[in-house]
C-alpha cells in the first residue's frame, strides 16, 4: 500500500490559506479539516454512522493512552485494529498519549528512556519509551500514528522548554528508527507525523520546526499551544512553524480550537485540526452556530421554536427545536447531549468546508475577517 500524500488545489492570494486532499489508504481527507475526537475509539454521544452521515467527518482521532489503557492493545489485535473494533472505515489519526502522560504531573516522572506513570484508571504503573509507543500505534492501526513527544506546560521557563525540546527531538529519532525497524500490521500503510516543540520562544520553536521539517515526514504537527497561552502568541508560533515547515506536507495544529481560532489558523498556513470543545461544549448546553454561540439552557429560548441553526446541512439542526433541546437540557435528558453533540461538530465541518470553499474561490480572508466577528457572537 502507498504512503500517505498531500497535493495543493489552491492557495488564497490574501492569506497563506490552502486547500488540498491527503489521501491515505483509508480514504481521502479534503483540507482544510477538523477532525472529531473519539479518544477512547468513541466520538462521546455519538456514533459512527452520525459521524459518517451527519457529521460527514472525513477523518477521526484515538489515543494511544486511553486506548492502552482500554481496551488494550491485545483487544484491538484479535479485532484487527481499531478500524474494524469501532466499525470506523474511513482514516484515524492516533496520539502518541505524551500530551496525557504529562498532564499528569504528580503521577509521571519522564526519563531519557520515556515516561513512567500511573492509571488514572487503577494506579498501575506503567513506562512509555518511543518504541513501545510506536509499537501501541501499530498495534491500534491508525493511518496517522504521533511523534511521543514532551509537552511543556504554559508557562515554561527557557531552561525547561529547551531541555524539553531537546528530549522531544531525541525520542523522534528513535520512533523514527522503531517504524523502519517494524512491518505495518493490517496490511495498510501506517504514517509518523513528527511534533514541533519549543513553548513560546522564537528560537527554539524555530529550531524545532527546522529539526521536524529535515525529517522528511509525509506531514508535520506542532504541538505545546492551545495549552494556556494568550490567541496572539498561539498564532504568532503557528505562523512562524509554517514559514519553515514544508509547503507540499499537511501541517496539523494539535488541540485547536474554538471556531475563530480555526478560521485565524487556516489563514496562517494549517491544514488540520483537532479538538474536544464542540463535543465537551455542547454537553455543557454551549452550541457553535452560524450565527454566533448560543448557552442552550438560557430562560430566552423556552419559547423558541425556531430550529437550532438553519444555516448548516444537518438534518439533526434543521429538525429540532432550541425549545426541544432547553426542555431535555433541563430535564437532564441524554438525547439532548447527543443533539448538540452532532450539533456542535457538524457545525465544524461545515466550518472547514466553507474555508476550502472559500480558499478555491480566492476570497478566504474577507469571508474569515466577517465571519470570525459573527462567530464570537453571543446570542
Amino acid at each position: 500500500m502507498a504512503a500517505l500524500t498531500f497535493q495543493l488545489a489552491a492557495t488564497d492570494s490574501q492569506s497563506k490559506a490552502r486547500a488540498g486532499v491527503i489521501t491515505t489508504d483509508h480514504g481521502t481527507i479534503q483540507t482544510p479539516i477538523f477532525m472529531p475526537v473519539g479518544t477512547v475509539g468513541s466520538v462521546k454521544a455519538v456514533t459512527q454512522q452520525q459521524l459518517h452521515q451527519e457529521v460527514q467527518a472525513q477523518i477521526i482521532l484515538g489515543n494511544t493512552y486511553h486506548l492502552y489503557l482500554r481496551p488494550g492493545t491485545e483487544v484491538l489485535e484479535a479485532a484487527g485494529g481499531l478500524h474494524q473494533f469501532n466499525g470506523w472505515h474511513k482514516p484515524i489519526l492516533t496520539d502518541s498519549g505524551g500530551y496525557q502522560v504529562f498532564s499528569l504531573a504528580a503521577k509521571r516522572k519522564i526519563t531519557e528512556e520515556g515516561a513512567l506513570f500511573q492509571s488514572h484508571i487503577d494506579g498501575s504503573r506503567h513506562m512509555f519509551s518511543p518504541e513501545n509507543v510506536m509499537d501501541i500505534q501499530r498495534s491500534i492501526g491508525a493511518d496517522i500514528i504521533m511523534a511521543f513527544d514532551e509537552c511543556p506546560p504554559y508557562p515554561s521557563d527557557y531552561n525547561y522548554a529547551k531541555k524539553s525540546m531537546e528530549l522531544t527531538h531525541r525520542w523522534l529519532d528513535r520512533c523514527i528508527k522503531r517504524l523502519k525497524e517494524t512491518p505495518d500490521k493490517y496490511g495498510y500503510t501506517q504514517n509518523l507525523f513528527p511534533i514541533v516543540q519549543g513553548s513560546t520562544y522564537k528560537d527554539l520553536r524555530t529550531a524545532s520546526a527546522q529539526y521536524i521539517a529535515q525529517c522528511q515526514a509525509v506531514g508535520n504537527a506542532i504541538g505545546g499551544l492551545s495549552v494556556g497561552e494568550p490567541e496572539s502568541e498561539m498564532y504568532e508560533f503557528a505562523a512562524l512553524c509554517c514559514t519553515i515547515l514544508p509547503e507540499n506536507k499537511p501541517r496539523y495544529l494539535m488541540g485547536v480550537g474554538t471556531p475563530w481560532n480555526i478560521l485565524e489558523n487556516i489563514a496562517l498556513g494549517i491544514d488540520m485540526f483537532d479538538c474536544v470543545m464542540p463535543t465537551r461544549n455542547g454537553r455543557n448546553g454551549m452550541l457553535f452556530t452560524s450565527k454566533g454561540i448560543i448557552n442552550i439552557k438560557n430562560k430566552k429560548f423556552a419559547n423558541d421554536f425556531s430550529p437550532i441553526d438553519q444555516g448548516i446541512p444537518c438534518e439533526t439542526s434543521n429538525y429540532y427545536s432550541k425549545a426541544y433541546l432547553r426542555h431535555l437540557f433541563v430535564a437532564n435528558e441524554i438525547l439532548g447531549l447527543q443533539i448538540a453533540s452532532i450539533h456542535n461538530l457538524s457545525f465544524y465541518l461545515w466550518l472547514v468546508t466553507e474555508a476550502r470553499k472559500q480558499i478555491l474561490n480566492n476570497n478566504f480572508n474577507l469571508w474569515k475577517t466577517e465571519m470570525c466577528e459573527t462567530l464570537k457572537t453571543r446570542l
